[in-house]
């Protein structure tokens, strides 16, 4: 594992007058792992929050030079709006307890303080930070997606399209609490991520997180540890527990993109989530009970991948208890121009254009071309033109694009493979292939017969 890619050390500021006991609770977080530091009054505490902001704030109540109760809500008022408060005292008042957590306060000690109860205490309070923070991060980007999370056209295909989310999201709500899996599939570049956030949004999960793992971009030594979590010491530099992102997706959805990337090894234990409907964090000897809606996609051909041995066939099975299928944009007819118009207005108002206008000419050129990177290239030619036409687009030379009788090893200056060196035919192909893909670089990869890393590798190697 590489130290650079795990979390750092939690940082603990402790906040207590009695020196002898200040430095035994640091000296025991600090040997489990966090970072610490022991001051002595409020002041010092005060200066120390507006320098860093630490992970966890341990205070003690009675201070000589003020009341911690009095400290907690100058924090919420400003100073330290979010910084999860563990509060103690040697007078153990119910009264300053209640008070405390009131005030904002994430849990209260009474002294004497046993040791390893304050430690359990600690990694308790900054767990459920943790996932409250990842629940944080999912609902705002949600809310910044959440304008495109429709099927946008009145062909048959969309029609029936929403129609099979509708059904499938009210089927998840009323499975007695066990939501049946998803699997979606369809060419790169059709939505598939889209149709995910679909099911979420019409379902009774709506207002829980929705988790996107690309399955494809995890790197494959961090990928079980990012998927299941992790305990203390469960690997080098594994310094304290970690949530997993299937964790992280509790009551809400997982979304998990690219399920043909992940390693067999992998699959297997995610078979074993699916069918005990519970966890190990890696590690850890512990069960964690799961409560997720698990949707997976692919643009590869599934059953495919099962003869060649790189999908489980009994996870395949047990993703596909229900599917869905998106139509490549191609056979959609009038949607294309109904999704034109769609992502040119969206993107119009991002850049800050007053109208996004499409003429006949360019309403043609799009309805006649094939789309073989779908929506994705769609709304990447859109795009382009709003830029270069400052939001009216009026004519198909605008759109630029790729001619449809173009053959794959044409360049720029007429020539075919023939006229070209190996490097240039090379980048020729590359270059097609990323266009094809709507730049797709897995995919691309897979139609070229080469692995990822090589196709990065080369890309580099040509300036791509």
């Amino acid at each position: 594992m590489t130290d650079a890619l795990l979390e750092p050390p939690a940082r603990i500021l402790i906040i207590e007058d009695e020196a002898l006991f200040a430095k035994a609770v640091a000296r025991r977080l600090t040997k489990a792992g966090y970072t610490c530091e022991a001051i002595t009054t409020l002041a010092e505490g005060e200066r120390a929050l507006t320098a860093s902001e630490p992970d966890l704030l341990i205070l003690d109540m009675r201070l000589p030079d003020g009341s911690g109760l009095d400290f907690i809500q100058r924090l919420r008022s400003g100073l330290a709006l979010l910084t999860p408060i563990l509060a103690m005292s040697a007078y153990g008042e119910i009264e300053d307890a209640v008070t405390a957590m009131k005030l904002g306060a994430a849990d209260y000690l009474k002294k004497p303080i046993d040791l390893d109860e304050l430690l359990l205490n600690v990694r308790k309070i900054l767990s459920n930070q943790r996932v409250s923070q990842q629940l944080e991060y999912s609902k705002a980007r949600e809310a910044v997606v959440s304008e495109a999370a429709e099927i946008i056209g009145k062909s048959p295909i969309a029609t029936t399209l929403r129609a099979q989310i509708l059904q499938m999201a009210t089927v998840a709500g009323s499975a007695g609490g066990v939501a049946p899996t998803v699997l979606i599939v369809g060419e790169t570049g059709t939505g598939k991520d889209l149709a995910a956030r679909m099911l979420h949004q019409q379902s009774s999960r709506a207002a829980h997180p929705f988790v996107h793992v690309d399955c494809a971009a995890l790197p494959k030594d961090l990928i079980e540890a990012e998927l299941f979590g992790h305990v203390r010491g469960a690997f080098t530099s594994a310094v304290g527990e970690r949530t997993g992102l299937i964790e992280a997706a509790e009551h809400g959805v997982l979304f998990l993109d690219e399920i043909g990337e992940l390693p067999l090894e992998l699959q297997a234990k995610l078979l074993a989530v699916l069918e005990r409907r519970s966890l190990r964090r890696v590690g850890s000897s512990q069960e964690r009970r799961i409560d997720a809606w698990f949707i997976a996609a692919t643009n590869r051909n599934v059953e495919k991948m099962v003869t060649e041995g790189t999908l489980r066939s009994d996870l395949y099975f047990r993703l596909n208890v229900l599917s869905l299928y998106l139509a490549p944009l191609r056979e959609r007819g009038a949607d294309i121009v109904m999704l034109a118009e769609h992502c040119g207005r969206q993107l119009a108002r991002r850049y800050g254009f007053p109208a996004f206008e499409l003429g006949p000419q360019a309403r043609a050129a799009l309805l006649g071309y094939h789309w073989p990177g779908n929506i994705r290239e769609l709304r990447h030619v859109i795009e382009r033109a709003l830029l270069l036409s400052s939001g009216v687009v009026d004519s198909a030379d605008s759109l630029m694009l790729p001619s449809a009788k173009a053959a794959v090893a044409q360049t720029a200056s007429g020539g075919d493979l023939f006229d070209l060196t190996l490097d240039q035919a090379e980048k020729t192909l590359i270059e097609h292939a990323l266009r094809r893909t709507g730049e797709n670089v897995s995919e691309a990869a897979r139609q070229l017969g080469i692995t990822r890393m090589t196709m990065r590798y080369r890309m580099k190697q040509h300036g791509l």
